[in-house]
């Protein structure tokens, strides 16, 4: 389309600022940016929407400017929201690098901006395709309205005989085409690995698309992202589009269908996810409600508008549990809040369904770095064959850990807590420390993505990872040191002794006997680590604490 149309369709709320002569420039896409140098997510022929939160100073707009008219862009689009009017010294950047300017209206939000070009750009694009026009016109035309992107994934496999997969981060199927003879079905191994090779390739900043050859085969793997942010930020929650084919053979035209279709799955997955503002906010209130100590009786009737939004149709109420998980950076310039929101939204649901409506079971909020998932459990009773305890961590994250590892590459962590299941409000509180203490014991182990349940917080030794290490230091060298020291000196072997005392809950003659010692002489060694340290080794305290110095040491 033409920069002029834009100036047609008032409903969009755009002025014309300056370079009127320019706009019968081609617009190829649309870009939302408030980078300082978006250059990288550049490629030409782009609208840039920004709302000016990258200008600090005047002189930010001329090098702001610069980078786009270097980059190709057709034009630039600035909203009013941030600083109201639009600068002067925008307007005269742009007209010394002949870049057409609009502003935007801050009634119009640059949502509906970009649904508008893209749809009107993806339809011309296709129009241009001589051996499929009419096809593809419907391809292009055919988005969320139109039956969402499994209707696009099959035209590409009738119009072009392409089998192509929408998937998310994890590698689940969203949506899939199929051809004749051929399911729509991806193999789970196969998708997790797709997954992983597009993660690995966008943090490592290669360009899309990725291709890859596996079993036999060749997948070309397109990114459905939002353009314009830190790629951290949307890495792990956006899908990704894979074909099987190379299109390294590809002329331009197809790349360019390729990437409209992207754009399209994009838009649903934004429709999609605004979809889920309800659940996410049933689960803060809940999460808020919980947290600040309500009654119960006021939690209570907060779940119970909850669950028939997340479970239509149930009879009873249902059990339910919490899941934590923490997405932390490097550096701890990105927020992990929404990343980690998105994550738990998918990888709560099983990864053998199909299609995006699983995700809709389940209401996640986030504060901070931190999101919560609140899981319905249907309620059934305890001898039915349906009967279950929940979800279980190593299971949650089994078939995820790959692609999630290779996205977090090596800057980034997944850490994961899961409670147990609690029949009704009273337990929630309980529900949600629990999750939290286990998610910090996750957080204790090796591993870019990690997880721990309930069922692993029944030992104290558990607790050992959150003692500061300064404390650790000098609690072990109160109790230890002395040992040590007489140990090098004498040979003593007192903390090999006073080890197997402990492992044998203090039995002299099981002790002596795992030695080989005579009793005496376990004694004459157990009254010098008494001596030594000044501890009574018949006294449980004093036993504890030594076990603790051990396992910490």
């Amino acid at each position: 389309m033409r920069l002029r149309a834009l100036l047609d369709t008032h409903s969009l709320g755009l002025t014309l600022l300056g370079s009127e002569e320019e706009l019968d420039r081609t617009v190829r896409g649309v870009m939302t940016t408030d980078l300082r140098d978006p250059s990288r997510y550049l490629s030409g022929g782009e609208l840039v929407l920004t709302g000016l939160a990258w200008r600090r100073e005047a002189e930010d707009s001329e090098r702001f400017v610069r980078i786009l008219a270097g980059a190709g862009v057709a034009g630039l689009a600035a909203g009013e929201a941030e600083l109201g009017a639009v600068p002067d010294d925008l307007v005269q950047a742009c007209l010394r690098h002949r870049l057409p300017l609009f502003s935007v209206d801050e009634t119009v939000s640059f949502a509906s901006i970009t649904e508008h070009v893209v749809r009107q750009v993806s339809s011309e694009r296709a129009g241009d395709l001589a051996a499929v026009v009419d096809r593809h016109r419907r391809l292009m035309t055919s988005g969320p309205a139109g039956g969402g992107p499994e209707v696009v994934l099959d035209l590409l496999g009738s119009d072009l005989d392409l089998r192509a997969w929408v998937l998310s981060p994890t590698g689940r199927q969203i949506a899939g085409s199929s051809l004749a003879g051929a399911g729509p079905e991806l193999p789970a191994e196969l998708a997790a690995r797709l997954a992983g090779e597009h993660l690995a390739a966008a943090r490592a900043g290669r360009r899309g698309p990725h291709r890859i050859s596996l079993g036999g085969a060749t997948y070309s793997l397109f990114p459905i992202r939002h353009e314009g942010r830190d790629l951290r930020q949307t890495l792990l929650s956006d899908w990704l589009l894979a074909v099987e084919a190379d299109a390294g053979d590809w002329p331009e035209e197809r790349l360019d269908l390729l990437h409209g279709v992207t754009q399209l799955i994009a838009v649903e997955r934004d429709r999609r996810d605004a979809a889920r503002t309800v659940r996410r906010r049933l689960a803060q209130e809940v999460l808020e409600l919980v947290q600040t100590g309500a009654p119960p009786a006021e939690i209570a009737a907060r779940l119970r508008v909850a669950a028939p939004v997340l479970l239509p149709g149930l009879g009873a109420a249902p059990h339910w549990q919490i899941v934590v998980a923490r997405v932390e950076w490097e550096g701890g310039d990105v927020p992990g809040g929404p990343v980690a929101q998105s994550l738990l939204e998918e990888v709560l649901v099983d990864p053998g369904t199909f299609g995006p409506e699983p995700s809709d079971r389940i209401a996640v909020a986030h504060t901070g770095d931190e999101a919560v998932a609140l899981v319905p459990l249907p309620a059934v009773p305890e001898d039915s064959a349906d009967a279950t305890d929940g979800l279980h961590a190593e299971q949650l994250l089994r078939s995820v850990r790959e692609p999630l590892g290779r996205g977090l590459a090596d800057d980034g962590r997944l850490t994961v807590g899961v409670s147990a299941s609690v029949h009704s409000a009273e337990g929630l509180r309980g529900a949600l420390e629990e999750a939290r203490h286990a998610r910090r014991v996750a957080a204790a182990r090796p591993g870019r993505v990690c997880a721990a349940g309930h069922e692993e917080l029944a030992s104290h030794v558990l607790l050992l990872p959150f003692v500061p290490d300064d404390v650790r230091r000098a609690f072990t060298a109160r109790l230890l040191d002395p040992l040590r020291d007489y140990d090098r000196r004498h040979r003593a072997e007192l903390i090999p002794t006073l080890e197997a005392f402990l492992d044998c809950d203090g039995s002299w003659t099981r002790c002596a006997t795992r030695l080989h010692l005579h009793v005496n002489t376990l004694r004459y060694r157990v009254g010098r680590i008494e001596q030594l340290t000044g501890r009574d080794l018949s006294r449980l305290e004093d036993k504890l604490d030594f076990f603790l110095a051990l396992r910490m040491s």
